[in-house]
C-alpha cells in the first residue's frame, strides 16, 4: 500500500467534481491488465494520473483481491477467453459487482467500493465506450454482466468448488499454505484478504507516545498503542494529515516491521563506537527505528542505487545520519572494511507473501519457482554476512513471508552449516492479521500484524 493510503469513500456516488466511475474503472482495468502480465502495481500505480490515483487504487486493490473469484465467473460467463483488455474490465466490474454475503471466501473489505448494480453496469459500458480499443465491446461487456446478475446464485455456488476462486490466490500458493501452516491456513488466507491497517512508529529522537497520540486526537485522528513505539490508526490517513509527519514525527510502518530494531538490541547496552550493519536496508525503516533506539554507528546496505536515495530521504526526514552504500550484501570483498560488526540485521529478499494485505499484486505475480529461488538468495546471504560478525555479536534473520522455506527451514539448515550459532528466543512466524488466533475482524478490532518471520542468532565467542 502506499504511504498515502488512500480509499474510495464506499457507498456513496461521485460528486460533480469528483472523477466518474467509469473514468476510474477505465484505469483500473489497465492496472489490473498490468498484473495479469507480469507488472507490479509499484511501477504502474505511479503512472495513473495523481487526481485519479486514490480511487483507481481503491478499485484496483479491490479487483485483485477477487481476482481467483472473478477470473472463475468469467469463465462461465464466456465461451472464449476475451482479449485481456476486456478480461481486465469485466473482472474488476465483477468484482464491484460481489458482495460480502456471496463473496466466496467470507472476507469482510471494509473498504471494499460499494455501487448499484446498475450503476457499475452502466459505468462499465461507458468506460468500454471511451476507450478506443473497447468501443466495440460494449455490448458484450452489457450483456456478460447482465447475464452475472441474473444466475449469480447458481454461478457463485459453481465457481466456489474450485480452490482458486474460493481462496483468491493461485492454487500453488493455497497448497503451500496448507502444507506450512495446517492449523490455520484458512484463517491466513482470509486475512489476506483484507486491508492492512495503518501503523505509526513514533521516533523517540523527537518525541514520545502520549505527546503524539495526543497530537493525532488534537487533528480529529482517532489511533491506538500497540508495542513499544506503536499507534495503529482507526482509520488511515494520507500523511499529510498527520501532525508532524515532515518534520520526522512518525514513520508509516507495520507492527511486524517495528519488531525488528527491539530484536537486534534487546539486552545490551550499547555504545557509539558499536557498528551495526543493516544489510537490506531500503526503504529504511528498519534502519531508523534502529538509530531511534541506539546510538550506533549504522551502514546501511542496498543493491538498488534508487532505493538507496529513499534510505537517504528517510533519514533526512527522521533527523538521523548512517552510512549509506549500493552494494550486494552477499559480495563483502566489494564493500566491507575489514572491521567485524556488533550486529547485523537481514530482511532478506522474499516472496512478500507475509504482506500480501497491503499488495494485493504479489499473490498474482509470484510463481512456485521463486520460492526456491529465494530462499538460495537467502542462504547465500547468511552465508555471506556471518563471518562478518564479531565473536559474542547477534544476528537478526527476517523475512516477510508465511512460507516455512523462507523462515524455519532456513533456520534449520543454518544452524547444520555453523556450528557457532545460537539460536535465541525469537518470535518465529507472525501470520497476518494475528491469523493463528483466528479471530473475527470487525470494525472495532485491531487490524493486527502483517506476516513475518524473524529468528535471532548469537555468535559464540569462542
Amino acid at each position: 500500500m502506499s504511504k498515502s493510503a488512500h480509499r474510495l469513500t464506499p457507498g456513496a456516488p461521485p460528486s460533480d467534481s469528483s472523477p466518474s466511475l467509469a473514468t476510474q474503472l477505465r484505469q483500473a482495468a489497465r492496472c489490473v491488465q498490468a498484473v495479469e502480465q507480469g507488472q507490479s502495481l509499484a511501477d504502474v500505480l505511479p503512472q495513473v494520473p495523481s487526481h485519479l490515483r486514490p480511487g483507481v487504487q481503491a478499485l484496483t486493490f479491490h479487483a485483485l483481491r477477487q481476482l481467483g473469484t472473478t477470473r472463475a465467473l468469467l469463465a462461465c460467463l464466456v465461451q472464449r477467453k476475451p482479449d485481456p483488455a476486456v478480461q481486465a474490465l469485466l473482472c474488476s466490474a465483477l468484482s464491484l459487482l460481489l458482495t460480502d454475503a456471496d463473496n466466496p471466501s467470507r472476507t469482510v473489505d471494509p473498504d471494499a467500493p460499494r455501487y448499484s448494480a446498475h450503476t457499475v453496469v452502466n459505468q462499465v459500458v461507458e468506460a468500454a465506450k471511451a476507450d478506443r480499443g473497447l468501443q466495440r465491446q460494449g455490448a458484450f461487456i452489457n450483456a456478460c454482466l447482465r447475464r452475472f446478475l441474473r444466475e449469480r446464485e447458481a454461478l457463485l455456488v459453481h465457481v466456489a468448488e474450485q480452490p482458486q476462486a474460493r481462496w483468491n490466490h493461485p492454487l500453488w500458493w493455497i497448497e503451500r499454505v496448507q502444507r506450512d501452516h495446517p492449523d490455520h491456513w484458512q484463517a491466513i488466507l482470509e486475512a489476506n484478504n483484507r486491508p492492512g491497517p495503518m501503523a505509526l512508529r513514533v521516533n523517540r529522537q523527537k518525541t514520545d507516545r502520549q505527546a503524539y497520540a495526543g497530537s493525532l486526537a488534537t487533528a480529529g485522528i482517532a489511533a491506538m498503542p500497540f508495542g513499544d513505539d506503536g499507534l495503529e490508526l482507526r482509520v488511515p490517513h494520507p500523511v499529510e494529515q498527520l501532525p508532524g509527519f515532515d518534520q520526522g514525527l512518525c514513520s508509516v510502518q507495520d507492527a511486524a516491521a517495528q519488531m525488528a530494531a527491539g530484536l537486534l538490541l534487546e539486552g545490551r547496552d550499547w555504545a557509539p563506537a558499536d557498528r551495526v550493519l543493516d544489510a537490506c536496508a531500503a526503504p529504511g525503516g528498519k534502519t531508523a527505528h534502529v538509530l531511534e533506539l541506539a546510538d550506533v554507528q549504522m551502514l546501511a546496505l542496498d543493491l538498488d542505487p534508487k532505493r538507496c536515495e529513499r534510505i537517504h530521504q528517510n533519514l533526512d526526514r527522521l533527523g538521523l545520519a548512517a552510512q549509506v552504500l549500493s552494494a550486494d550484501a552477499a559480495q563483502a570483498a566489494q564493500w566491507w572494511d575489514g572491521k567485524p560488526f556488533d550486529a547485523i540485521l537481514l530482511d532478506a529478499p522474499c516472496t512478500a507473501s507475509g504482506i500480501v494485505r497491503r499488495h494485493p499484486d504479489v499473490r498474482w505475480l509470484r510463481r512456485a519457482t521463486d520460492v526456491e529461488q529465494l530462499a538460495r538468495t537467502q542462504r547465500n546471504l547468511l552465508d555471506a554476512l556471518w563471518p562478518l560478525l564479531k565473536p559474542g555479536g547477534r544476528l537478526v534473520y527476517a523475512t516477510c513471508s508465511v512460507f516455512r522455506a523462507e523462515g524455519q527451514d532456513q533456520v534449520q539448515a543454518f544452524l547444520e552449516r555453523h556450528t557457532d550459532a545460537v539460536l535465541c528466543p525469537s518470535p518465529g512466524h507472525l501470520l497476518p492479521g494475528d491469523a493463528s488466533a483466528a479471530e473475527e475482524f470487525n470494525d472495532n478490532h485491531s487490524g493486527g500484524h502483517d506476516g513475518f518471520f524473524y529468528a535471532r542468532f548469537d555468535k559464540a565467542s569462542h
